[in-house]
């Protein structure tokens, strides 16, 4: 069973972050255990869920990246106000992780290790990644089991991930062989354009099965909800963007279903 996840797209302004905070709430309020950890040094991913300026006593993301030694991932792990649902956040200061990282050696596994020890305390987490195919972002795809795949229906979107799934290809020959794209999901979807049809007919044509049946429509209050600090079911359980999302966790779920809490060690 796979359960840690990149949300990943070079392209920026397709849902990544949107999604990776609705989509983790949502399988959380089905009743599991899920980390997000922001990985983009815009940190809206920590601010969406109202956590901006909040840290643990270990800091932030890129305090754990800029430790010597691997470490204690407790230390920087934050709960949301959603039950089940916490946080490794991040603020302004991850912009100088890739400069940092540079020299390193070893420098496109130094997040792995931090995951890893994070993957026995959740059935889920999700890596939200920057708009880039940086060192973030191979950083992601290294600790990553599967890739998730925002996708906005437009013209160049195929193109666009078509680099991605070369990355992919790459980190898999270098790194991490067992890394498969597992999920794609159109957001942003308007079914009265043609166009957006037409690019949905082309990627379930190319990805087949990996996309997902839900999609993710425009929505004002999916908009709305990362200023109030909220996922869209908090601030507006009955928007047809918070519907959308608890549907995806459904079709989510149904592909990677682990045991309920009770049946974890320690749950």
């Amino acid at each position: 069973m796979k359960k840690i996840f990149a949300v990943a797209n070079q392209k920026g302004g397709v849902g990544k972050t949107t999604t990776t905070i609705n989509l983790a709430a949502s399988i959380a309020l089905a009743d599991r255990r899920v980390l997000v950890v922001d990985l983009d040094p815009q940190s809206n991913l920590t601010s969406g869920l109202g956590m901006k300026g909040k840290a643990g006593p270990g800091a932030t993301v890129y305090e754990a990246l800029a430790s010597k030694k691997t470490p204690d991932v407790k230390d920087f792990i934050l709960e949301t106000n959603v039950s089940g649902l916490s946080l490794f956040p991040a603020d302004r200061n991850l912009t100088g992780a890739t400069i940092d990282l540079v020299e390193r050696k070893g420098r496109e596994k130094v997040l792995q290790p931090i995951v890893q020890q994070a993957s026995d305390l959740f059935d889920y987490i999700l890596i939200d990644t920057p708009p880039s195919l940086g060192l973030l972002t191979l950083n992601a795809l290294v600790a990553a089991e599967a890739v998730l795949v925002p996708l906005q229906p437009e013209f160049f979107a195929l193109e666009g991930v078509a680099e991605l799934t070369g990355t992919i290809d790459r980190v898999q020959q270098a790194f991490n062989a067992n890394l498969e794209i597992s999920g794609v999901l159109l957001t942003m979807m308007n079914n009265q354009l043609n166009l957006a049809r037409q690019v949905e007919n082309d990627v379930r044509g190319h990805f087949g099965d990996k996309v997902f049946k839900t999609t993710i429509p425009r929505n004002v209050k999916l908009s709305e909800a990362p200023s109030h600090g909220l996922p869209a079911m908090l601030y507006d359980v009955n928007s047809k963007g918070a519907l959308a999302y608890v549907d995806l966790a459904r079709e989510f779920l149904k592909r990677h279903r682990p045991p309920r809490r009770g049946e974890i060690a320690g749950g």
